[in-house]
C-alpha cells in the first residue's frame, strides 16, 4: 500500500463530487458502525441462550462499556475534529501534535479507569443495576471488560484518527477483522470452553485487541497521513484542553448514555430481570439503526471539516442536506420493518413470554421516533467537527441527558412500566424538536451567505 499523500487526499475532500464522496467515505464507517453493534449484539445473543439472568448482565455491564467509549471515543473525536481541519489548512505538524497527545491521554485515561473498577469491581455492578441472580454474572463480564479499557480507549482513538484524515477504508479494516473475530470466539468460549458470561467478555477483550493491533500497525508502518509518535505528545495543556473541549459533546453523550442506561436499568430492576433483559435486547436493535446513522455522519465529518476548514461552506450545506435525506429514508425503512416484524425479531433472541411482551412493546414505541433520528444527529455532528463545542455539548446532552433524565422519573411513576419502555422514544422527540432552531441559527449564521 502506498504512504498517503495529504495533499491529492485534500483536493478529494474539497473538489470532488459530493454524492459520490460521501458514499465513497460513509460507506466503510457504516461498517465500522455494524462491527461495533456486532461486538455489543452478538455477546447479547449468545449470552441470552444461557438465561435470562445473564442477559440482563450483559445490559447491566454495557453502561459501563459506555464510559470506556466516552472515554476514548470522545479524545478520538475531539482530536480528529482537529485534524481534518488542520489537514484542511495543510498543517500536517500539528495534526501529529494532536493523534499523539490524543492517545497518550487515552492509554491514561484507560489505566485509571480499569484500576478504578477492578478495584471496587462488586461495589460498582451494584451502583449500576446489578441485583440478586445478575450480581454474579455482571461481575464476571465486567472484570474482562475492565481488563480490555486501556486497549478500547486505543482502538476508538486510532480509529477516529484515521477517519480524520479521510482513511476511512483502513479505519474498517482495523474494526471488521475485530469484529469478525469476536463472532467466531463468542461460541467457542461461551458454549464451546463452556465459560459462560465470562467467555463472552474474554471474546470482546480478546477481539479489541486485535482491532487495537491492526490500526496501530497501519500507523506505525506509514500507511497513515497522520504520525503518532512519542515525540509528537505535547506537555502543553492547550493541547489537551482543545482535544476535550472539541471532544466534550462525544463525552457528554456517550457519558450520560452511561448514566441513563444505569438510571434505565434501575428503574426497570422493581419489574424484574425479564424486564431489564428485554430492555437490554430492544435497545441493541435501536442502537443497530442509529449506529448506521452515525456511520454516514462519521463519513460526513472529516469531508466537512475538511470543507470548512478551506473555506467552502456551501459544500458543507450540501453534505448536511445529502447525509440528512439519506439518514431519514433509512430511519423510517427500519422503522417499518422493526414495527412489523418487532415480536419475532425480540423473540429470536430470546424465547421468553415476558421478554418478548416488554421488549416487543418498547420496540414499538421506537419505532415511533426512529425516522427523526438522522436529523437530530447530523445538526449535533455539524456543531461538533466545524467546532462548535458548545452548542454540541448542549445537543449531545438532551438525548440521555437533559429530557431523559426528567422522562426517566416522571413516566414510570405515571405510567409503569410502559413508562420505562416510552422514557428513550419521548427522549429522542424532544432532541429532534430542540435540534430545528438550532440548524436553522447555524444555518443563517455560517452557511448562509455562501449559498447566496
Amino acid at each position: 500500500m502506498k504512504i498517503a499523500d495529504n495533499e491529492k487526499m485534500r483536493q478529494l475532500m474539497l473538489s470532488a463530487p459530493v454524492g459520490p464522496l460521501l458514499f465513497r467515505k460513509a460507506l466503510p464507517t457504516v461498517i465500522i458502525q455494524l462491527i461495533t453493534v456486532i461486538y455489543n449484539t452478538a455477546d447479547t445473543y449468545f449470552v441470552a441462550k444461557i438465561s435470562t439472568s445473564a442477559s440482563a448482565a450483559v445490559g447491566i455491564v454495557f453502561s459501563l462499556m459506555s464510559v470506556i467509549q466516552a472515554v476514548g471515543f470522545g479524545l478520538g473525536m475531539g482530536a480528529g475534529s482537529i485534524i481534518s481541519r488542520k489537514l484542511g489548512a495543510a498543517d500536517e505538524d500539528s495534526a501529529n501534535r494532536y493523534a499523539s497527545s490524543a492517545m497518550a491521554a487515552g492509554i491514561g485515561a484507560g489505566l485509571l479507569i480499569m484500576s478504578l473498577g477492578l478495584w471496587q469491581l462488586t461495589s460498582l455492578m451494584k451502583l449500576i443495576g446489578a441485583r440478586g441472580n445478575v450480581l454474579a454474572d455482571a461481575c464476571d463480564y465486567g472484570f474482562y471488560i475492565l481488563l480490555a479499557a486501556p486497549v478500547m480507549c486505543m482502538a476508538f482513538i486510532f480509529n477516529n484518527c484515521l477517519r480524520a484524515q479521510g482513511q476511512t477504508f483502513l479505519a474498517m479494516i482495523g474494526m471488521t477483522t475485530g469484529g469478525i473475530a469476536n463472532l467466531f470466539l463468542d461460541p467457542v468460549f461461551i458454549f464451546g470452553l463452556r465459560m459462560g458470561t465470562d467467555g463472552a467478555a474474554l471474546a470482546t477483550m480478546l477481539s479489541q485487541i486485535l482491532s487495537c493491533l491492526i490500526m496501530g500497525f497501519l500507523f506505525f508502518s506509514g500507511r497513515s497521513i497522520v504520525k503518532i509518535r512519542p515525540r509528537f505528545v505535547s506537555r502543553r495543556i492547550k493541547v489537551y484542553r482543545d482535544i476535550v473541549r472539541t471532544g466534550f459533546p462525544t463525552i457528554a453523550r456517550q457519558g450520560l448514555g452511561s448514566l441513563a442506561s444505569a438510571v434505565l436499568n434501575i428503574r426497570a430492576a422493581a419489574y424484574g430481570e425479564a424486564v431489564i433483559a428485554a430492555i437490554t435486547i430492544a435497545n441493541k436493535l435501536y442502537m443497530l439503526v442509529r449506529y448506521i446513522i452515525l456511520g454516514i455522519g462519521q463519513g460526513y465529518q472529516p469531508i466537512a471539516g475538511y470543507c470548512y476548514g478551506a473555506g467552502k461552506k456551501e459544500r458543507v450545506r450540501n453534505l448536511f442536506c445529502i447525509s440528512t435525506g439519506a439518514g431519514t429514508v433509512i430511519c423510517t425503512a427500519a422503522a417499518v420493518a422493526l414495527y412489523v416484524f418487532r415480536v419475532p425479531v425480540i423473540a429470536w433472541f430470546r424465547n421468553d413470554p415476558a421478554v418478548i411482551e416488554c421488549g416487543a412493546s418498547m420496540l414499538r414505541f421506537l419505532c415511533l421516533a426512529m425516522p427523526l433520528m438522522a436529523f437530530s444527529t447530523y445538526v449535533n455532528q455539524t456543531y461538533q467537527c466545524l467546532g462548535y463545542s458548545v452548542g454540541a455539548t448542549f445537543l449531545a446532552s438532551c438525548r440521555q441527558g437533559i429530557f431523559f433524565m426528567p422522562l426517566a422519573l416522571l413516566l414510570p411513576s405515571a405510567f409503569g412500566q410502559t413508562g420505562i419502555e416510552m422514557i428513550q422514544a419521548w427522549s429522542d422527540i424532544l432532541t429532534f424538536a430542540i435540534s430545528v432552531p438550532f440548524m436553522i441559527w447555524f444555518y443563517r449564521k455560517h452557511l448562509a451567505a455562501a449559498a447566496a
